[in-house]
């Protein structure tokens, strides 16, 4: 799937040209060269004009610029122009019964629908580096221009599942090794399609149509254990299934009735809430990437060394995220031991990688040598950007970034990778608060993709720009914050625990609440996430809470977990939370002693116990979500509603194919939504009250999202 900006009418989204006898077609729709409705319709010019062309030896396709094609265009579903005629259907039937050979040279990405087309060529070749895949179920969808019909006659119904449901990108050795492609080539595009035509004339061979081959294993998949292993993961499970049922089209049905079978399934996801969720989060990722305050001209400042201060889970995690993008990267901290046991976890990752082949074991040595670890401070005096990742108390943090002031070279930035501490207070513990900016990483920083990037009010823009930058080079998801207290993330999940904690007062289990919010979508339920990450961890926050709170929040908040954590229940790493585990047994039992603390809480708050229903724990932990994200956009530290939905798909496992808190809300209808919450603010408290921003939206009738 792609999302091109819509290109100059005048320009031609596809053109060709002969070279040596062999006609080359290239796409030209940038940035991805999607399969607009003008590419299509170019595409069938050119067929117009090749059918008729004599002594014609073959025909190349290639795309313009970095890539072949990224596939359809996401921004033209829904609208006249998806419709348009031709329709791929119709370009591929011609493709393929083109008299000479058709040649797909992929450079770049052949992703969805450029994969595709692809399928229309009697031979595929591509460019090491290539990335290739028919990525349509991460976005709701299955392939709608014949992908479902044409991969499994050409590597078999399994593989072709495979390929599908899992939405991957493949390499082109990858690609080639499945059979999906004929051959991996260094060099030009067109010059290898060229050779390749010229290469398959000479040998004598004939053309090799998929439309005509039938499915080689079509006997030997079961696609109703397959249905029923889609079913098991509730995410997204309807494209899953919708794929399961074309392939499966395509192993008892001629090639013409299972592309129409694969049409009918492709336009009733199109239509779907799953579909609609992903495709708002596939536009929200990218959008967050951009700032819309920040002058245009601004350019980052040059990164090619870092550091890191603090050699734990955090700090061995994000040099690793910038080793992998080979940047350079020194990892202080203060003792022998703390430096032996980052160096064993930063290599046990790394070749246990190479080991289950996501990477190669020359990439592994690689990374591992682009770490330098050592207990002098002084050592980073090079680095072009240093990130602290030590202990999350003001007064250390403030007095690493006094160190650092003394050590760093002028124009380095200084990055905390505080997780709600004020970034303000601790640029003031330098002289150059201009250079401070916020980088709060997810743990394992290595692993998760969400990098919230906070803006202190001194920040410079360049500065600024380099962490966006960054970002996207180590592979991250940056989303901007402003500095406020959890920024937005964590500042959201404190009322979704608010509630998750009442309702364990109300009547529920924490074994109902995790179970009720696993079936809505997330990964992980939030008592289950807590003994993940240890009560004892987030105490702390507690603490500060009960300090600073305002009265009306204060009264609303649960005292179970400070008595869980007074009694020594830190979750899975003492075997006992808000739930028991057997040594070396992650699974969840529930633990009578966990029943007797929630009581006590609920008889010392007055509160009497009830019957909870699992439509009321999902209602109350997602709209304290909905109203805590709306009263953050008031408050300016979020730049827009579709970045904070961003931040919880990606850091905070919300469910992708409900496509956010902030986009849910909308689809549910803001005037219910509010009157939701008022309802809930007569019968549970005043902090229940409608944020502003959201009555005011739903009263104009207007969106929190776009």
């Amino acid at each position: 799937m792609s999302a091109d900006a819509t290109a100059a009418t005048d320009t031609p989204a596809v053109t060709w040209r002969i070279e040596d006898g062999t006609a080359v077609i290239t796409l030209s729709n940038p940035p991805v060269n999607g399969l607009s409705d003008r590419v299509r319709a170019g595409l069938s010019a050119a067929l117009d004009a090749l059918e008729s062309t004599a002594d014609l030896t073959g025909v190349v396709l290639v795309g313009e610029s970095r890539g072949f094609c990224g596939g359809a265009d996401v921004r033209q579903f829904n609208t006249p122009a998806a419709h348009a005629e031709p329709r791929l259907r119709d370009v591929l039937d011609r493709l393929v019964r083109l008299p000479v050979p058709v040649v797909a040279a992929l450079h770049g990405f052949a992703l969805g629908g450029g994969l595709e087309l692809a399928l229309g060529a009697h031979v595929r070749i591509a460019q090491e580096g290539t990335e290739i895949g028919l990525t349509e179920t991460t976005l709701g969808l299955i392939p709608g221009g014949g992908g479902t019909q044409r991969l499994p006659r050409l590597i078999g119904a399994g593989p072709a599942l495979d390929v599908i449901l899992g939405g991957t990108r493949l390499t082109a050795a990858q690609a080639a090794e499945a059979g999906i492609v004929d051959a991996v080539f260094d060099g030009d595009p067109v010059a290898a399609g060229i050779r390749a035509v010229q290469g398959r004339a000479a040998s004598g061979t004939g053309l090799t149509v998929l439309d005509d081959q039938p499915v080689p294993d079509a006997s030997a998949v079961d696609f109703e254990a397959a249905r029923t292993a889609a079913r098991r993961n509730r995410r997204n499970a309807r494209a899953r299934l919708a794929a399961i049922d074309a392939v499966e089209a395509a192993t008892r049905l001629p090639l013409a009735q299972g592309l129409d079978h694969e049409r009918a399934l492709f336009t009733e996801l199109v239509e779907g809430p799953e579909s609609k969720a992903l495709r708002h989060l596939f536009f929200a990722e990218r959008t967050a990437s951009r700032i819309d305050a920040l002058p245009r001209d601004t350019q980052p400042r040059t990164i090619e060394q870092a550091a890191v201060i603090g050699s734990g889970t955090m700090g061995a995690g994000i040099a690793m995220a910038l080793a992998a993008a080979r940047i350079p990267t020194t990892v202080v901290d203060t003792t022998d031991e703390a430096i032996t046991r980052a160096r064993g976890r930063i290599r046990d990752t790394f070749e246990s990688q190479a080991k289950r082949g996501r990477i190669t074991q020359a990439q592994a040595d690689e990374r591992i040598a682009c770490i330098t670890l050592t207990t002098r401070q002084a050592d980073v005096a090079d680095a072009d950007i240093i990130i602290e990742a030590v202990f999350e108390d003001l007064d250390v943090k403030r007095t690493v970034f006094d160190q650092l002031d003394a050590v760093a070279k002028e124009g380095a930035i200084l990055a905390t990778n505080t997780s709600r501490l004020d970034v303000d207070l601790i640029a003031e513990a330098t002289g150059r608060p201009q250079d401070v900016i916020g980088l709060h990483f997810f743990s394992p920083a290595n692993i998760m993709r969400l990098l919230e990037v906070v803006q202190g009010k001194r920040t410079a823009d360049d500065v600024l720009a380099t962490a966006m930058a960054l970002a996207t080079r180590i592979d991250k998801q940056p989303v901007l914050s402003q500095v406020g207290e959890g920024f937005i993330g964590n500042r959201m999940l404190s009322p979704y625990r608010r509630e998750a904690e009442q309702l364990l007062e109300s009547g529920a289990s924490p074994r109902q609440v995790d179970e009720a919010l696993e079936a809505f979508g997330f990964a992980m339920g939030p008592f289950a996430m807590s003994d993940l990450a240890g009560i004892d961890v987030s105490e702390a926050g507690r603490r500060t809470f009960r300090a600073t709170a305002d009265p009306v929040l204060l009264a609303s908040q649960s005292d179970i977990p400070t008595k869980l954590y007074e009694a020594g229940r830190y979750g899975q790493k003492t075997g006992a939370g808000f739930y028991r585990y057997e040594e070396g047994d992650r699974t969840r039992y529930d633990d009578p002693a966990v029943q007797e603390i929630i009581e006590e809480c609920a008889q010392a708050n007055g509160v009497t116990r009830r019957t909870v229903t699992d439509e009321e724990i999902v209602e109350r932990c997602v709209l304290a979500l909905v109203n805590e994200a709306a009263k953050l956009l008031e408050d300016g530290i979020a730049q827009r509603g579709s970045d904070v939905d961003v931040v919880w798909v990606a850091g905070y496992n919300f469910p992708a194919h409900r496509g956010g808190p902030l986009f849910w809300a909308q689809q549910q209808g803001l005037e219910r939504v509010v009157a939701r919450m008022r309802e809930f603010e007569e019968t549970l408290g005043a902090y229940w009250r409608p944020a502003d921003l959201l009555v005011r939206r739903a009263e104009a009738g207007a969106t929190m999202v776009r």
